[in-house]
C-alpha cells in the first residue's frame, strides 16, 4: 500500500498515457476511488430523470422501483464485468476489442461508441445548462457554454483529476441527495404512494430495460477508469467496488426521480432541473443545489469525452500503427469531441425528455452484443489470455478482421430488430408482445450463446497465458491464479 500511494505521489498531475499499456511502476490507486468515481458519476440529475421517465411513461411508484432495482443489478453485474478487465490488462476497455473484431474490425464498435458518448454529453449538458442558468441568471445557452469549457479542462487534465473530481462528486452529491430526500419525506406522504400498485408488464419491464441500459452503456469505457491499478488486484473486488457503486449511486438517484415525477402533477417533464431544486426550498439552498447538480454532471460528462478521445486515438492507432498522443493533439481531441456534443445540446435542448427516452433504449440495440461478446471472450474463450503486444500489429495474431467476432456482432445487431420500441424504429413483435421492448435480453442472450459456440470450434490460437509487453523499469509480478498467470514477454 505504501509502494501505491508513493506512485501515485510521484505521477504527473496531467496524464501522458493515453491508448498505451500502462506498466507496472507507474499502477497506482486503491479500489475506493472506483467505488466513489462510479457512485459520483451515479448521483446526478440525468440519472434522476432516467427513474421519473418510468412514471412519466405510465408507470406506478412501487412496480417502477423494483423494475429499476432489477435492471440495476443485471445491467450492473455487465458494467463490473467490464472493469474487472482493466487492472488485468492495463488498457482501455475498447482496444481489447481488437481481439474479438481485429485490429481493423473493432473499428465498428468504436464508431457507435463515440456516437454515444456524444449524446450522453448533449444530453448531460442541456441539464447541467439549466443549472448554471439558474445559479447566475443567465440564458440556458449561456450556462450550456460555460458547462463545456469546465469539461474541456478537466478532460485534457486526465485520470488523477477525474478520479479526484469523483471523490468530491460523490460527498457532494450524498449530501444533496440526503437534504432532497428527507425534505421530500417530510412533503409527501410516500406510503401512499407505494400502496398504489397497478402491475403492467410493459411498464414494468420498461422500468428495468431504463436502468439496464443506463448500466451497460457504462461497459465500453468503464475499463478505461480501472487501467492504473496494479494488476494483482483482485477481479472480484474490482467487480464489487465499481458495480456497487455505479448500481447504489444510480438507484439512489432514479428513486428520487421516480417520487418526484409522481408528486409532480404532470410538472416535471421541461423542468426538470427546476422542479428537483423546488423540492429542496428556495434562495441560498436552491443556489446550492443548483451548484450541486452542475458539479454532479461534471464527472460523468467528463467519462463520456474522456473515453471518446481514447475511441477516437484507438480507431486511428489501428489504422496507423502506434500513436504517442501529445498533449496538443489531446487538446484538439476534446475540443472537437465536447465543441460537438455542446452544439448538439444547444439545438435540440428544448426536446430533450422524449429524444432522451428514446436514444438510450435505441442505444441498447448496438452495445449488448458488443458486451456479450467481450465478456464471453475474456471470460470464457480466452480466460484472460490476451497477447497484448499483438493489439497494435494488424499482421499479428488477431489479424485486420475477424470475421468471426463481427458476423456475430451484425447477427446480434440484427436480432433484436422485431422487439425493439423506440421513437426511431419500433419492431413488427413489438405489438404482439404487448408494447414491451425485450430486445436488450435477445441482444445479451443470443450473441453469448452464439459467440461461445463458434469461438469454442473456430477460435483462433489463445496465447497459454496473459503476454504483455516488455517493461524497461520494473518487472510485472504474475497473478496468483494458474490458468491466466502473467509474464513479460517480448
Amino acid at each position: 500500500m505504501a509502494a501505491n500511494d508513493a506512485r501515485a505521489s510521484t505521477t504527473p498531475l496531467i496524464e501522458r498515457r493515453s491508448i498505451d499499456y500502462i506498466p507496472e511502476a507507474e499502477r497506482h490507486g486503491r479500489l475506493f476511488s472506483q467505488f466513489t468515481l462510479w457512485m459520483g458519476a451515479n448521483l446526478q440529475i440525468t440519472a434522476i430523470v432516467t427513474g421519473a421517465l418510468a412514471v412519466v411513461l405510465g408507470g406506478d411508484v412501487f412496480w417502477s422501483l423494483i423494475g429499476l432495482l432489477i435492471g440495476q443489478l443485471l445491467g450492473g453485474s455487465v458494467m463490473a464485468l467490464h472493469a474487472a478487465q482493466g487492472p488485468k490488462l492495463g488498457l482501455p476497455q475498447m482496444i481489447s476489442s481488437r481481439v474479438q473484431f481485429g485490429v481493423y474490425g473493432a473499428a465498428i464498435p468504436i464508431v457507435l461508441v463515440c456516437l454515444m458518448y456524444l449524446g450522453f454529453t448533449a444530453t448531460g449538458t442541456v441539464l447541467s445548462g439549466q443549472a448554471l442558468g439558474q445559479l447566475f441568471g443567465v440564458s440556458d445557452s449561456v450556462g450550456i457554454l460555460v458547462f463545456a469549457s469546465v469539461i474541456v479542462l478537466v478532460t485534457v487534465l486526465g485520470y488523477r483529476v477525474i478520479h479526484f473530481i469523483g471523490r468530491v462528486t460523490s460527498v457532494i452529491g450524498v449530501i444533496a441527495f440526503v437534504y432532497l430526500f428527507s425534505r421530500l419525506m417530510s412533503q409527501a406522504d410516500i406510503g401512499a404512494l407505494l400502496q398504489i400498485r397497478h402491475f403492467s408488464w410493459s411498464s414494468f419491464l420498461l422500468a428495468v430495460s431504463l436502468a439496464a441500459s443506463w448500466q451497460i452503456a457504462f461497459g465500453p469505457y468503464v475499463a478505461d477508469y480501472s487501467r492504473y491499478l496494479p494488476s494483482q488486484t483482485s477481479s472480484l473486488k474490482t467487480f464489487l467496488a465499481a458495480g456497487a457503486g455505479s448500481v447504489i449511486g444510480a438507484q439512489v438517484a432514479m428513486v428520487l426521480g421516480v417520487f418526484a415525477a409522481a408528486l409532480s402533477n404532470g410538472q416535471f417533464a421541461g423542468h426538470e432541473v427546476a422542479y428537483i431544486v423546488g423540492l429542496g426550498g428556495t434562495g441560498a439552498t436552491a443556489a446550492l443545489l443548483y451548484f450541486s447538480i452542475a458539479f454532479g454532471k461534471v464527472t460523468i460528462s467528463t467519462l463520456n469525452s474522456y473515453g471518446s478521445f481514447m475511441c477516437i486515438a484507438t480507431i486511428i492507432s489501428g489504422f496507423r500503427g502506434r500513436l504517442q498522443v501529445t498533449r496538443l493533439q489531446r487538446l484538439v481531441f476534446v475540443l472537437a469531441i465536447v465543441g460537438t456534443a455542446t452544439l448538439i445540446a444547444l439545438l435540440g435542448q428544448h426536446s430533450f425528455l422524449g429524444a432522451f427516452k428514446s436514444f438510450i433504449l435505441f442505444l441498447l440495440a448496438f452495445f449488448t452484443p458488443w458486451s456479450a461478446i467481450n465478456l464471453v471472450d475474456y471470460y470464457c474463450i480466452t480466460r484472460e489470455r490476451y497477447d497484448v503486444t499483438a493489439l497494435a500489429d494488424p499482421d499479428g495474431r488477431y489479424g485486420r478482421w475477424n470475421l468471426l467476432g463481427i458476423s456475430v456482432y451484425v447477427f446480434g445487431v440484427l436480432v433484436q430488430l422485431p422487439f425493439i420500441s423506440t421513437k426511431f424504429y419500433t419492431g413488427p413483435l413489438v405489438a404482439a408482445l404487448g408494447d414491451v421492448d425485450i430486445s436488450w435480453i435477445i441482444g445479451l442472450i443470443i450473441p453469448a450463446a452464439l459467440y461461445y459456440v463458434c469461438a469454442k470450434k473456430w477460435h483462433s490460437a489463445v496465447p497459454d497465458q496473459l503476454i504483455l509487453p516488455v517493461e524497461q523499469d520494473s518487472v510485472v509480478p504474475a497473478p496468483a491464479s494458474g490458468a491466466s498467470r502473467s509474464a513479460a514477454r517480448a
